[in-house]
């Protein structure tokens, strides 16, 4: 099989069709349109430290791969902390950044990061996928490249290749065939099931209405109330609101049915929002805020509207986000995510390599003392 690698900076120079028939890129995040909509909004970019470095291979001038992947400068947005490793490159004398990401900016959701054309035999494709961008970073003279938060195949194939595999752990949400919510907290135990219905009993107290809706359903007004709530999250905590209102209101235009949004209102006013993506299986939180504060109004708009929602649609699984071991208290249980490392320097390569192997039992002892603290009723394993 022949295959030619290219290397473009502007994803809007390829068709969009081409693209979204590879196989992974159903995902709302690797639609052509949401990585498009990044770069015409400034989303990404020099400024930002994501520079476009997407790779293609084509066969006989039809693109049968491709890989999302970013030029930084920083490690902001990525979600998988290497902070300690750029240090010790510096402490080396060695310069850390520039480094490759294959990853989607801003967005910690597993997905496909090999996106492949699902009529070519994938495992001659993948490898050469891999070994295309192994060798555009050696070109690049960049320090390393990290695959972050492959789905399971993919990890598999960069593993085979001789990539570093790192684990990390997030919190997810399954289906088991759950009626409605009554019929979800059905399962918890009682304690658990009371504070539930404790926190849903306060909101509702307070005054506050909630509704869902999709993105192109919302008024210009609407947005930019749900925008604000967006960026006053990230100045409360001291980030950057990389996200415009354009891109929101693109994104909710080329992607209908896909942006879901949970508002809550008071006095007709618009108080808080949530912003979430989906697809055919899963719903993602991703941004919420909030222009004054509400007793659990955060659990209510977060998690529990989602819950609902993913019931009543009938979703597989719910990915909240990053962090936060307080989802587990309301079902969201620990579950396994993956990153995959190419480092340029072989002394660097072996010493991360051991540290890799440590963090993932340490990472395996969390994970199953967190499962410890699961609100689910235990299956009584009695004769």
């Amino acid at each position: 099989m022949q295959l030619h690698s290219t290397i473009i900076d502007n994803i809007g120079e390829l068709c969009s069709q081409d693209w979204d028939a590879l196989a992974g890129a159903g995902q709302p995040f690797l639609r052509h349109a949401f990585l498009e909509a990044l770069e015409r909004h400034g989303c990404v970019g020099k400024r930002w430290g994501w520079r476009p470095r997407h790779l293609l291979l084509h066969q006989d001038g039809r693109l049968v791969a491709a890989m999302p992947q970013y030029l930084k400068n920083n490690g902001y947005g990525e979600l998988v902390f290497d902070w300690d490793w750029a240090e010790a490159y510096r402490r080396s004398g060695l310069d850390y950044y520039p480094k490759l990401v294959a990853a989607v900016p801003y967005t910690p959701a597993t997905g496909a990061r090999l996106l492949i054309a699902p009529d070519v035999e994938r495992r001659a494709v993948a490898p050469a996928l891999i070994e295309a961008a192994i060798g555009h970073a050696r070109e690049s003279g960049v320090s390393s490249l990290h695959w972050l938060f492959p789905e399971g195949g993919d990890r598999d194939a960069l593993a085979a290749q001789g990539l570093l595999i790192r684990r990390g752990c997030q919190f997810h949400w399954h289906n088991r065939g759950y009626r409605n919510f009554e019929h979800y907290l059905e399962h918890f135990t009682s304690a658990k099931r009371k504070n539930i219905r404790r926190e849903r009993r306060r909101v509702r107290e307070s005054g506050v209405t909630l509704r869902q809706c999709y993105g192109e359903q919302l008024s210009a007004a609407q947005w930019q109330a749900v925008h604000r709530h967006y960026a006053s999250t990230f100045a409360r905590l001291g980030g950057h609101a990389t996200l415009s209102l354009a891109f929101f209101r693109d994104i909710s235009q080329r992607l209908p049915g896909q942006v879901v949004i949970f508002l809550a209102e008071q006095d007709s006013q618009l108080v808080a929002s949530a912003i979430c993506l989906r697809d055919d299986d899963c719903l993602y939180g991703r941004h919420w805020g909030c222009d004054e504060h509400f007793d659990n109004l955060h659990f209510e708009l977060c998690y529990y509207q989602g819950l609902d929602y993913c019931i009543r649609e009938n979703l597989r699984r719910f990915d909240p986000g990053a962090q936060g071991e307080h989802k587990i208290s309301r079902g969201f249980l620990p579950t396994a995510t993956w990153s995959a490392h190419w480092i340029a320097d072989p002394r660097f390569r072996e010493a991360i390599a051991d540290f890799l192997q440590r963090e993932a039992r340490a990472m395996r002892d969390y994970m199953r003392t967190l499962d410890e603290h699961s609100p689910f009723k235990r299956v009584s394993s009695g004769t």
